[in-house]
C-alpha cells in the first residue's frame, strides 16, 4: 500500500483570506470547506471560498456542522447552500458542539440518509473520539455506508470498529500532531490524509 497522499485541507471562516493558488502549487489537490451549521447556521466564506478553490482547479468539498436538533432540518439547511453537488464532496462533520447540544446518533442518521435521498450517494462522516465513545464496539448499519473522515491528532489513525479502515485522516489541526501543520498560502491549518492513489481520491470526488 503506497504512503497516504497529504493533499487535503479543511477551512472555515476562522482561516481568514487564503490564497488557493499557492497551496495549490505546494501540492495541495482538495479543499473541504465549512458550508453550514446546525439547521440555520452559514458561513460566511463559503461562497467565496467555493468560488476561489474553484477558480484556482483544486477539487472542492463542502462540509456540515453538526448540532443537537433535527437531522432532516440540518440537512435541508446544508444542501440549500451548497446548491450544486456535482463534482463536490459533501461530509457530515460530527463531533461536539461547543456551544449547545450536540447531535445524537440518531441525529445524524436522519442527516446522512436525506442527503443520500437527495443526491444519491451518502457523504462522508467526520468524526474522532465523539464516534467512538457513542458507539463503543458496536456497529451502525447506517452509518457505516458513509465513507470515514477521521480526526485523530496523533501519529497513528485508530479507525472505530464501525468502518474497515480510514479514507481521510485529519492527522492536525495546525497546532497539535504529526507535521506539516501549515500549507503556504493559508498558513496554519487542518490538514487531511488521503488514504489511496490520487485518482482513488478524484474518483471518490466526483461520485
Amino acid at each position: 500500500m503506497p504512503d497516504p497522499l497529504n493533499v487535503v485541507v479543511d477551512t472555515s471562516h476562522h482561516n481568514g483570506n487564503v490564497n488557493f493558488p499557492k497551496a495549490k502549487e505546494a501540492g495541495i489537490l482538495g479543499v473541504i470547506q465549512k458550508a453550514t451549521q446546525g439547521q440555520t447556521g452559514v458561513d460566511p466564506t463559503f461562497k467565496s471560498n467555493r468560488k476561489k478553490v474553484t477558480d484556482a482547479g483544486l477539487l472542492f468539498g463542502a462540509y456540515h456542522f453538526a448540532t443537537g436538533s433535527d437531522g432532516l432540518k440540518q440537512a435541508d439547511n446544508f444542501l440549500n447552500v451548497v446548491g450544486s453537488f456535482d463534482q463536490t464532496l459533501l461530509v457530515l462533520d460530527f463531533e461536539p458542539n461547543p456551544t449547545g447540544p450536540s447531535m445524537s446518533l440518531e441525529e445524524a442518521r436522519a442527516f446522512v440518509t436525506h442527503v443520500k435521498q437527495v443526491t444519491g450517494r451518502f457523504p462522508g462522516f467526520y468524526s474522532g473520539h465523539f464516534i467512538k465513545q457513542l458507539l463503543g464496539s458496536n456497529k451502525d448499519p447506517i452509518l457505516s455506508q458513509c465513507w470515514l473522515w477521521l480526526a485523530q491528532y496523533g501519529p497513528t489513525p485508530v479507525v472505530p470498529p464501525n468502518w474497515p479502515t480510514w479514507t481521510m485522516w485529519q492527522y492536525t489541526d495546525g497546532a497539535i500532531g504529526p507535521e506539516p501543520h501549515s500549507v503556504p498560502g493559508i498558513g496554519r491549518c487542518d490538514r487531511d490524509k488521503f488514504n489511496g492513489t490520487e485518482q482513488q481520491l478524484r474518483d471518490l470526488w466526483i461520485g
